[in-house]
Order: C-alpha cells, then sequence, then structure tokens
C-alpha cells in the first residue's frame, strides 16, 4: 500500500530479515511488514 515503518537493528546479531506484523492505517488491518532497502 506504500506504507512504510523504520527501524533499527544491529547486522552483527541478526544476520535475516526482519518480519513484523504491525498495523497499516491504510487499510486499517495488522499485516506484515518485510525488510527491503530504503
Amino acid at each position: 500500500t506504500g506504507h512504510f515503518y523504520t527501524t533499527t537493528k544491529n547486522p552483527k546479531a541478526k544476520t535475516e530479515k526482519i518480519v513484523l506484523k504491525k498495523y497499516d492505517p491504510k487499510i486499517r488491518k495488522h499485516v506484515e511488514y518485510k525488510e527491503a532497502k530504503i
């Protein structure tokens, strides 16, 4: 939908991609946000 969250992570401690279930106000539901480059 074009909505995104930003966060920080320690790349040495967590090498896998982050997946967060967060609220998307555009569709008013909780969806999975997958890590991507900005």
